[in-house]
């Protein structure tokens, strides 16, 4: 098996990629270590340093490498950002997607899986509710309307080209490598800094001083188990992937905080533009395929800030 997976050296990728190595796959990462780590590349995997946006170098990878599976985690991934710059969000989400997209095509790529959201797509998901796949997106921010815009692509080159795919959309996936620099990724922000003695900034759900948005959180070993699934039975179609339930910020913060053993510092914030106040998904479909919830909540985020324990330790923060 031939797999090339864009975003290779970031988070979810490297783990997407080792699995897949541990698997015997041959594997080609593609990564252009904006956000990504050369310390995350799997040795055994081939790796090309390319922007996504580079069209004619995606092709030509592509052709070189002839790939049968793609794996396409490469994004903008914060919604912040996307608020603040919606056009370079759309130059790598939409744009450079393209890219990969028609390069697949060229290339009789079997199957297509993208790494879409569940965190931002559906937008506000009611109490006592959880999104499922049949609701329509509604986008609320530039990243979530530039994931939703790719799924349409995708959809269309299925119809008209028979590029088969699956859409897996994320809820707000964590784990060890996640990036704590960037303005996505609480688990890995909070983490790192308690472990540095700095002050965590808690931003508002609704009103200053709440305990913040709920989100379902993930573990990216669970992420992982969803792509090699979806890859190998040839899943057609979107799907969630998250644990049905949901968490505030300020509990993953003490959670974090009693797994380090620590006291932080708690400062609070306004709400952030563009962020929602309660994203929660169903994932009965893709349980319903075999795929199964292996991280508690308690557990996972426990088990992950421990990792960054370890990485710190070592001075790799």
């Amino acid at each position: 098996m031939r797999a090339i997976v864009t975003g290779g050296a970031g988070f979810i990728g490297s783990h997407l990629v080792d699995a897949l190595v541990d698997r015997g796959a041959e594997v080609l990462a593609l990564d252009d270590l904006s956000s990504g780590l050369e310390q995350n590349l799997n040795p055994k995997a081939r790796f090309h340093r390319l922007d996504i946006r580079d069209r004619e170098g995606v092709f030509e990878v592509f052709r070189a490498f002839a790939p049968e599976l793609v794996f396409h985690q490469a994004a903008q991934a914060s919604v912040s950002v996307s608020v603040k710059d919606p056009h370079y969000d759309a130059s790598v989400n939409l744009l450079g997607g393209l890219n990969v997209l028609e390069a697949a095509k060229e290339t009789g790529v079997r199957h297509f899986v993208f790494a879409s959201t569940g965190g931002a797509i559906y937008g506000e998901v009611p109490e006592g509710e959880r999104a499922r796949e049949d609701w329509l997106p509604r986008p609320q921010s530039p990243y979530a309307a530039s994931k939703a815009g790719f799924e349409y692509y995708l959809e269309v080159f299925r119809a008209e080209f028979g590029l088969s795919y699956t859409s897996l959309r994320y809820g707000n996936v964590y784990g060890p490598r996640q990036n704590p620099h960037g303005e996505a990724g609480v688990v890995a922000i909070f983490a790192t800094r308690i472990l540095k003695g700095e002050p965590c900034t808690l931003f508002a759900g609704e009103t200053l001083g709440d305990a913040g948005g709920i989100r379902d959180y993930v573990h990216v070993v669970d992420v992982v188990a969803a792509n090699l699934l979806a890859a190998e039975r040839g899943l057609l179609g979107v799907y969630n992937v998250g644990t049905g339930e949901g968490h505030t910020t300020e509990e993953v913060l003490w959670t974090i905080a009693r797994a380090l053993e620590a006291e932080p510092e708690v400062r609070y914030a306004g709400r952030r533009p563009g962020d929602l106040y309660r994203s929660v998904l169903d994932p009965s479909k893709l349980k319903a395929e075999g795929w199964r919830v292996t991280r508690s909540f308690e557990a996972g985020i426990a088990e992950t800030a421990r990792a960054f324990r370890e990485a710190f330790l070592a001075g790799r923060l």
